[in-house]
């Protein structure tokens, strides 16, 4: 009985959110929610939104007790990328890319 909650086109770099993603992994939903409250990361409040929704899909659909819940997935994956430029010396142009996230959190009974 797996549910999952995915959050897309999130203005951020995949590798930042990743180090927030390692942090939640394999820990019980409520242990997980305070892991993310207090940590200073910007990926923290999209991965608090995240998991609730995922807490919310599991006892709205499958009627299971949030006490029962763990995080069995967390992954982030890159999404589009925003191509831009910016002006060089001799009339030269360089790529900026501003990068898009896509985070899914699987939750499970144990």
């Amino acid at each position: 009985m797996e549910v999952r909650s995915i959050t897309r086109q999130v203005r951020m770099a995949p590798r930042k959110a990743r180090l927030v993603a390692d942090l939640i992994r394999g820990k019980q939903v409520e242990e997980a929610l305070m892991v993310l409250r207090f940590s200073q990361k910007k990926a923290a409040r999209v991965f608090i939104k995240t998991l609730q929704s995922a807490i919310a899909n599991a006892t709205d659909t499958q009627n299971v007790d949030p006490d029962t819940l763990y995080v069995k997935q967390a992954t982030v994956n890159g999404g589009a990328t925003f191509r831009r430029f910016t002006p060089r010396a001799h009339g030269r142009a360089t790529p900026i890319r501003k990068r898009t996230s896509h985070f899914t959190i699987v939750v499970d009974e144990k």
